[in-house]
């Protein structure tokens, strides 16, 4: 039996081979079309029972399968592995695409929409019908014949494209490498990350430290080294990743200009003057004009705090660290630099009294303490060593949901930090089905015999992606497709995720998950008066970062003109001088690894992380108001954010959570902004 047809239980991934997912696509788009064709030749009239459930259920069946095999991609890749996906992925599109666009089941929807039955129907149910008539539009399912099968074609290409992009991403991650030799060159550098390096190095069978692009290489290098030349060196690397300075197969920039030509075409098929257009419809925000104020907005409070942290780093570096040319490559050093002396801690202090375990043991009694389910480990098959997998249950131990942890980097495994679904809370005529999540992060790997450890920026990521995953496995909704996350504004999502940071900044929190590695003491209450302190240490330079990226990619995606704009690093350079205080080098190839917006689901959506940043610390306020662990507080969060799902619109819900329009005051007050207000 293939293994990956197995959708009764929790995905079998030790016994998943690339043999195996070709047969298994193939399967079940023969099983699903059988399932549309008979719902689209039922001569009864549409209802809830006898056409949506039905159609949800082979669509989650076909989601929940692909989801199995995208996830080994990201996280396992091999070449072979690779293969099968991407030989299998033109065809998972294609069926997809195609759902969007069949007429019949459209014209069902409809006349469901139209009937009696649907005032009868429950304001989910309503909105899940609603939401599928907004889809079919937007898939294409109202054009012309001919416009339907360029629209399939070029749903095509671009799916092709993105998975191009991201391999050609890791692969020039995974490529890159740098030997040092000389120990004066590796002068600052934190014992484990040495330790990290010289184990690269013997594994290669050479003398002397290992450098490499993954983050747990490259990041204590740009911000403990001492040495320029290392800096440089690393930061040429990772700046140029996927461009004309490497392998040409690896290059994104062709690929960058044919998806934006892509999406345009996509967008003027259905009916919008750009691809941002397109993409609002099914957001929060109300269009590109709203969301580039909102962003300029930001961006005028934000500057003149990053221009301040700009004029005192090159103060600093100039006087200190005698660097008299503040370069990119100086950036991270003398922004430690700096902070040290400020406020007389370092990240590598403060990782000391965060162990895993101590950590994941905090979190998970809060967690606890806010929305009473507990974290139990669990038994499960897993796709690496590191993968580990828990329960949450509640206080009479029946099983809420459960989760994956895979936290650390390693060759193979995608960048960054994400959660995704395995499956979705949904309501079966045997019961309910159990919500699962992929939590799934890149911290630095302990190294042999060392206990491991997080910084804290790593303790802020992981909560962040449990705030996702408690967005998925703690909704009460029994409707697929706005179940947990699904069916939520995406400039919504992050709010859950943005919201469970704040947490980490709380001393009734963090002390709890505190616990120094070798004197076993708990972190002292004066370091976190400092870290403190620090909360806000260049948030204005980090802030317009932010928006840079976000004006980039709402501007690329709405009126872009390459024949009267230039290329995209031209647009961006026009943006960097309008909001940023530190300009990258001319040879900087940012586009070429900006994922999110080319492979990922941000495409005219990054915005949504200052957008949803809004909600988030204006939804946390509460918290501050009524006490950071308040129960109460804590279970009007869970009704009425996390359980409702995608259910109704986030506004309603944000607006039933807090009694009121959402505030940007909040926002301003958490990034040493208030002044500003």
């Amino acid at each position: 039996m293939n293994p990956i047809l197995h959708l009764d239980g929790l995905p079998r991934y030790q016994e998943i081979r690339p043999e195996h997912i070709g047969p298994a696509v193939d399967e079940l788009i023969v099983r699903n079309q059988a399932a549309l064709d008979a719902l689209r030749q039922d001569a009864a009239s549409p209802t809830w029972s006898n056409f949506v459930q039905p159609l949800e259920d082979a669509i989650e069946a076909m989601s929940r399968a692909w989801n199995q095999v995208a996830h080994l991609n990201a996280v396992v890749n091999t070449p072979e592995l690779r293969e099968a996906y991407n030989a299998n992925l033109p065809k998972v599109t294609m069926f997809w695409a195609g759902l969007g666009q069949d007429e019949q089941l459209f014209a069902r929807y409809r006349a469901l929409a139209a009937s009696s039955d649907y005032a009868a129907l429950s304001a989910t149910q309503r909105r899940v019908i609603d939401n599928e008539l907004r889809d079919f539009r937007l898939g294409g399912a109202e054009l012309s014949p001919a416009d339907k099968q360029r629209y399939l074609a070029v749903q095509e290409e671009l799916s092709s494209l993105s998975a191009r992009f991201e391999a050609n991403l890791l692969d020039t991650t995974r490529a890159w490498s740098h030997l040092v030799t000389e120990v004066a060159e590796i002068e600052g550098l934190p014992a484990d990350a040495l330790e990290a390096a010289a184990a690269a190095a013997a594994a290669d069978g050479q003398s002397g430290w290992k450098f490499t692009l993954h983050a747990p290489s490259y990041m204590p290098v740009m911000q403990y080294v001492r040495h320029r030349g290392l800096r440089e060196t690393l930061y040429r690397g990772f700046a140029t990743r996927a461009s004309e300075f490497g392998n040409p197969e690896w290059d994104n920039g062709p690929l960058i200009t044919r998806l934006l030509a892509l999406r345009a075409e996509q967008a003027k098929l259905l009916g919008y003057a750009s691809y941002a257009e397109l993409s609002l419809v099914p957001k929060m925000a109300e269009s590109p004009a709203q969301v580039l104020q909102f962003l300029r907005d930001l961006g005028h409070r934000a500057r003149p705090y990053a221009q301040r942290d700009m004029d005192e780093l090159r103060a600093f570096a100039a006087a200190e660290l005698g660097l008299d040319d503040l370069q990119p490559w100086d950036v991270g050093f003398a922004s430690e630099c700096l902070r040290q002396q400020r406020y007389a801690y370092s990240d590598q202090e403060v990782r000391q009294y965060l162990p895993e375990d101590q950590v994941l043991q905090g979190l998970f009694g809060l967690i606890q303490r806010l929305y009473h389910v507990r974290v139990v480990a669990g038994e499960a098959p897993v796709w690496h060593a590191d993968a580990r997998y828990f329960e949450l249950r509640d206080a009479q131990h029946a099983l809420v949901g459960a989760f994956y942890i895979d936290l650390y980097a390693r060759d193979g495994k995608r960048g960054g930090a994400w959660m995704d679904d395995a499956i979705t809370r949904r309501q079966l005529a045997h019961g309910t089905q159990t919500p699962v999540a992929y939590l799934t992060c890149n911290f630095t790997p302990p190294a042999v015999g060392r206990h491991a450890t997080f910084t804290h920026n790593e303790v802020l990521t992981l909560f962040h992606e449990f705030g996702h995953g408690l967005h998925h496995l703690l909704s009460r909704v029994g409707h697929y497709s706005v179940s947990g996350i699904h069916g939520v504004e995406w400039d919504a999502v992050e709010l859950p995720s943005q919201f469970m940071e704040n947490f980490c900044w709380e001393w009734e929190v963090l002390s709890g998950m505190t616990r120094h590695v070798a004197s076993g003491e708990q972190l002292p209450r004066a370091l976190f008066d400092r870290m403190i302190a620090a909360r806000n240490f260049q948030s204005g330079m980090q802030t317009v970062r932010q928006i840079e990226f976000s004006l980039f990619d709402m501007h690329l995606y709405h009126d872009y003109q390459p024949a009267t704009d230039g290329t995209p690093l031209d647009l961006l350079g026009r943006i960097r001088e309008e909001v940023a205080v530190i300009t990258p080098p001319v040879w900087h190839r940012f586009p070429m690894s900006f994922s999110h917006i080319f492979a990922g689901g941000y495409s005219a959506g990054y915005y949504s992380y200052k957008w949803a940043e809004v909600l988030s610390a204006d939804a946390f306020s509460l918290f501050e108001e009524e006490g950071v662990l308040d129960s109460g507080a804590g279970q009007r969060f869970l009704d009425e954010i996390l359980a409702v799902g995608g259910s109704r619109p986030a506004l309603e819900s944000f607006r039933a959570f807090r009694g009121r329009e959402p505030s940007i005051d909040a926002l301003l007050r958490h990034n040493g902004m208030a002044e500003a207000a």
